[in-house]
């Protein structure tokens, strides 16, 4: 089946959804209403979206078809009229799996096993075909509760077993596998752990992520843009124009296009335990995200280079490193708040490879560039997605870097629309405008890079002086002369 194109918009009274299924019959067009979720079926195209609020298929509700523009326009009534339903730009939203029921929990008490005698064959045949009916039993109920669900069949959180295995997971909640096995036969600039990127451990990687920067930290190269600092501060001056939130959002027709092809992924458990330490980790993975973007954006003036995909993943740590933030404080209640020490341990991280990798290091354009990340959080979930979505399609683009996207920002983009939520399900578009209040009031200390930039600093002011010193000196010597 084909995901069509589509958009929602509403009225007071009823949702209108238009679909793009050009070539079809308009007789076969089938419709399904069940509470917040509906299913347009036309083939070869179908779409089954999830609303936040019920939905009634009544006299008002109509489907009507236009064959010379191939848009579907189907109008449903709202249940409650006047009720305004949030998010129907949010594609990926309206896309992901209705959240599952939650089921009953039968205990077994007691349980009685009598064993057939020996020789007893009648007795063992009795056992073993009262054992056979309750297996078919138990699959005959698993599928009643599956087709009472949406067919979604329930799952359950396996324990957590010793495992002998080097086999390691990264990406997005640690969900992925197998996309370095062959890193070293591809040209990934980007990969700093080498062959052994599928076995490294938390501990390897930050270690090696470290040693790294260590190793490309130039002290000459950072004096240099320090001391010729004109384009920098050229690029100082731009503004980004997804930090100005004084017009309507709306989405482009190529977001739109990107947000259908995202993954259809349920993350509705991601606020509960034990993944309440995850969401906290996956906000500050986003901080670096925003970051490298930001840095890309400035330095390229959303003008993107055959360079712009190598920047983006290099600047992120837990793309190049597979090593993400863990910050965590001592006691952990809501995964949404944030203290200002992990905030700048955050931000050091991005600030270092922002000073050891790309063309400009500077620690002012740093600066600029966490301001950059101020703004995109302000402007909540819509503004976030679009940065992420601009990433996205520059590495999607890329035949080597493209990974990145794939364990990274596809989940991420799924994720920020429709389930990063906080304790007592605060709205992510809270959180993220509060989080863009504290990283404004960041003060990011020099020394806390780990580098000697003050006093790097402070010697190329004082050979400046120096200079200009000896050239008024000549100046004055020459103007004696005369």
């Amino acid at each position: 089946m084909i995901t069509p194109r589509f958009s929602c918009s509403q009225t007071d009274q009823s949702i209108i959804i238009s679909i793009y299924c050009p070539s079809v019959r308009a007789a076969d067009v089938e419709i399904h209403i069940d509470d917040t979720l509906v299913s347009v079926h036309i083939n070869p195209y179908f779409i089954r979206l999830n609303f936040s609020y019920p939905l009634l298929e009544d006299d008002a509700s109509s489907a009507k078809y236009d064959p010379s523009s191939g848009y579907l326009t189907v109008t449903l009534t709202k249940e409650n009229p006047g009720q305004v339903f949030d998010d129907l730009d949010l594609l990926a939203k309206l896309l992901a799996p209705r959240p599952t029921a939650p089921q009953p929990v039968i205990e077994v008490v007691s349980e009685t096993v009598t064993q057939p005698e020996h020789g007893n064959e009648e007795d063992d045949l009795v056992s073993k075909t009262e054992a056979l009916s309750l297996e078919r039993e138990r699959e005959r109920v698993e599928i009643l509760r599956a087709a009472e669900n949406d067919w979604q069949l329930p799952q359950e959180v396996p324990e957590l077993q010793l495992s002998l295995s080097l086999q390691k997971y990264y990406g997005f909640l640690d969900m992925h596998s197998g996309y370095f096995k062959h890193v070293t036969h591809t040209e990934n600039e980007v990969n700093e752990l080498g062959a052994e990127a599928e076995n490294c451990s938390t501990a390897e990687r930050r270690e090696r992520r470290l040693n790294h920067e260590n190793d490309k930290w130039d002290e000459e190269y950072y004096m240099a843009d320090y001391a010729d600092d004109e384009i920098i501060r050229e690029l100082l001056k731009w503004k980004h124009p997804n930090t100005d939130h004084s017009e309507s959002f709306q989405y482009t027709d190529e977001e739109n296009a990107v947000m259908l092809r995202l993954p259809r992924k349920e993350f509705a458990d991601f606020i509960d335990l034990p993944t309440a330490v995850q969401t906290h980790n996956l906000y500050l993975v986003l901080l670096t995200i925003l970051f490298s973007y930001a840095y890309e954006s400035r330095t390229n003036q959303l003008d993107p280079t055959p360079e712009s995909a190598w920047t983006l993943s290099t600047l992120v740590p837990a793309f190049s490193a597979l090593d993400f933030p863990d910050h965590l404080p001592a006691s952990l209640v809501d995964p949404s708040q944030f203290t200002a020490d992990e905030l700048c341990q955050t931000f050091a991280a991005s600030y270092r490879r922002s000073f050891a990798f790309p063309l400009y290091r500077s620690f002012v354009l740093a600066e600029a560039c966490r301001a950059d990340v101020t703004g995109f959080l302000s402007g909540g979930k819509r503004t976030v997605v679009r940065c992420l979505l601009a990433m996205k399609t520059i590495l999607d683009h890329h035949e080597v870097y493209y990974v990145y996207s794939k364990i990274w920002l596809d989940d991420f983009c799924v994720w920020v629309q429709a389930y990063a939520s906080g304790q007592n399900r605060a709205s992510s578009e809270d959180i993220l405008v509060a989080l863009a209040k504290q990283v404004l009031d960041l003060k990011i200390l020099k020394s806390s890079i780990g580098w000697r930039l003050e006093e790097l600093e402070a010697a190329t002011q004082e050979v400046e002086e120096r200079e200009s010193d000896s050239d008024d000196e000549e100046s004055g010597d020459s103007d004696d002369s005369d």
